[in-house]
Formats: structure tokens, C-alpha cells, sequence
């Protein structure tokens, strides 16, 4: 008797831990690192000079997305226009001669890897 329970209790801590694992990498629940984070729209203050794509890795939601977005917006003069996880990019546009190694350097700050940016 009390084998059946314990088989039921672990078979129910697997379902809860399957359905979380699920949501996970669907990008659907706040993951790496707690609460979700929501970075706002940056808007530039001159007109866009240069555009550069970023090969990520390390992203695995959409939260880790808004994290990259957020620190491609810190960096002055740099705005984040579209980050996309599943694919590990994201397009980065200018409005001022800015270095490039600026944005890299708060990406890999923010914790991911910059494979490329061209």
C-alpha cells in the first residue's frame, strides 16, 4: 500500500514537472533568472546611420530576448528593433557611429554569447 503511494506521488510530481519543462521551451513562462522582463521601445534621437544583425546564443524565451533588447538599448546611440529567440538574432540599428564592440560587450554582460554581428 504504501509502494502505491509513492509511486503516486512521483508520477504526479512528474506530470507538474513535464508541463513546466513544456512551457519552457516554448518560451511561454518566466524563465532564466525569475520574473519576466519587459524592455520598452527605444526610440533614436537622429536618423539611422547603419543597421547590424546579431547572431546570439544562450537565448531560450522570450524573456532572454527582452533581456538582450534591454541591453542593446542601454548602449547610447543603439537601439534593439527586433530580437527573436528561435532563431538567436537580433537587428540592431544605429543613429550615430557607434562601436559596435559597445553592443557587444552589453549583450555579453547581460549573459549571452555574440556569435557574429554583421
Amino acid at each position: 500500500m504504501v509502494d502505491v503511494v509513492i509511486v503516486l506521488i512521483v508520477a504526479v510530481l512528474l506530470v507538474f514537472a513535464a508541463r513546466g519543462s513544456v512551457r519552457h521551451f516554448r518560451g511561454e513562462g518566466p524563465c532564466c533568472g525569475g520574473a519576466a522582463v519587459k524592455a520598452g521601445e527605444k526610440a533614436l534621437a537622429g536618423p539611422v546611420v547603419k543597421r547590424r544583425t546579431m547572431k546570439i546564443d544562450g537565448m531560450h524565451c522570450q524573456n532572454c530576448a527582452e533581456r538582450v533588447k534591454a541591453a542593446v538599448n542601454s548602449v547610447d546611440g543603439a537601439a534593439a528593433e527586433y530580437v527573436d529567440y528561435r532563431s538567436g538574432t537580433a537587428d540592431v540599428k544605429f543613429d550615430r557611429d557607434t562601436d559596435d564592440f559597445l553592443v557587444r560587450k552589453a549583450v555579453e554582460n547581460a549573459g549571452y554569447k555574440v556569435l557574429s554581428m554583421a
